[in-house]
Order: structure tokens, then sequence, then C-alpha cells
């Protein structure tokens, strides 16, 4: 019986070219749009490509323990340690919710699902940093409202993408058509 996280080889490279190519993209897209959401979408997107193509549990938390690591390494964002927290606690969020909606839905709709339970685990952890910077609960709630609504809409967005970009990596024999996705 294999444990969770114990990956093949090739796994373990597609997590690492994940991680390492949100916060590539990431840093080079450091896009000043005004919307405090924008930066679910690459981070929504390959958690559920990852997934997606490794298809195991643990693959999402893998990827995003590992993108917060190479971001405090290269010095990307600001936060220092801390930004280890902005990658992984929506990626294990993500992970865990896998187990609920494990076979519930069709690809699409869990992949929305999975990553609205990551976008509010990107937004609680926004919540806790308002209340800890001594803002008011008050404008609190509102702060964690509105990024979570601006969050959501771009999860929702590269959520929706990702089907398609599986279906297309297993028309090509990239990935196993076989896999458990």
């Amino acid at each position: 019986m294999r444990k969770i996280c114990d990956f093949r080889l090739q796994d373990a490279l597609f997590i690492g070219f994940c991680a390492t190519l949100l916060v590539v993209m990431k840093s080079m897209l450091r896009l000043k749009l005004g919307l405090s959401g924008h930066s679910m979408f690459l981070m929504t997107f390959f958690y559920l490509i990852c997934y997606g193509v490794v298809g195991r549990l643990g693959a999402i938390t893998s990827c995003g323990m590992l993108a917060g690591i190479v971001a405090m390494t290269l010095g990307v964002g600001k936060g220092g340690p801390l930004i280890l927290i902005k990658f992984a606690l929506p990626a294990l969020a993500m992970d865990l919710s896998l187990i609920v909606f494990a076979g519930l839905f069709t690809l699409r709709w869990r992949c929305i699902l999975v990553g609205l339970v990551g976008c509010f685990a990107w937004a609680v952890k926004g919540w806790v940093e308002d209340l800890l910077v001594g803002m008011t609960l008050e404008v609190a709630m509102v702060q964690f409202s509105l990024s979570m609504l601006k969050g959501g809409f771009f999860t929702v967005l590269a959520a929706t993408i990702v089907p398609s970009v599986l279906e297309r990596l297993k028309s090509h024999d990239l990935i196993n058509s076989n896999g458990k996705v």
C-alpha cells in the first residue's frame, strides 16, 4: 500500500514543474490591477492541473509547499518567510476538500468547488492578517467579503479552463488516459 505523498519520479518532477512555473509566472506577471484576487487565477490553475495530471491526494499540498519554498528562496512578493503560508494554506484546503468531493460531481464542478475552497482559505488568511494589524471586525469582514468575491471570480475563471486543458493533454497522450482524475 502506497502512502499519500509517495509519488513516482515522473509525478514529483511534474509537481516541481508546476510549482516553479507558478512562482515564475507570478513574478513575471506582477500586474497592479487593483484587484485583490487576480493571484488566485494562477494558483488555482496550476494546483488543479497538478492534481489532474498526478491524480493523487497530496499533490496539491506538495505543489503549494514547494511553490512557497521557491518563492521564499527567490524573494518573490512581500512577506518573507510567511509567503510559505500564502501558497500552502490554499493548497492544503484544496487537497482536504478533494476528500469530500472525490466522486460527487463532474470534473468541471469538482474543479470549481475545490478552487472555491482554496479561495476561501486564501481570504481567511487575509482576514486573520487584517485582524492582527488592528482592523475592526466589521471592516475586516467587509475586506474578507470583497477578497472572496474578487478571488472567487478569478478562481472560477481558472477552474473552468482546467478540464479542457486536461482533455487536450490526454488527447495528445501526454498524460495517462486511465488516471484517476
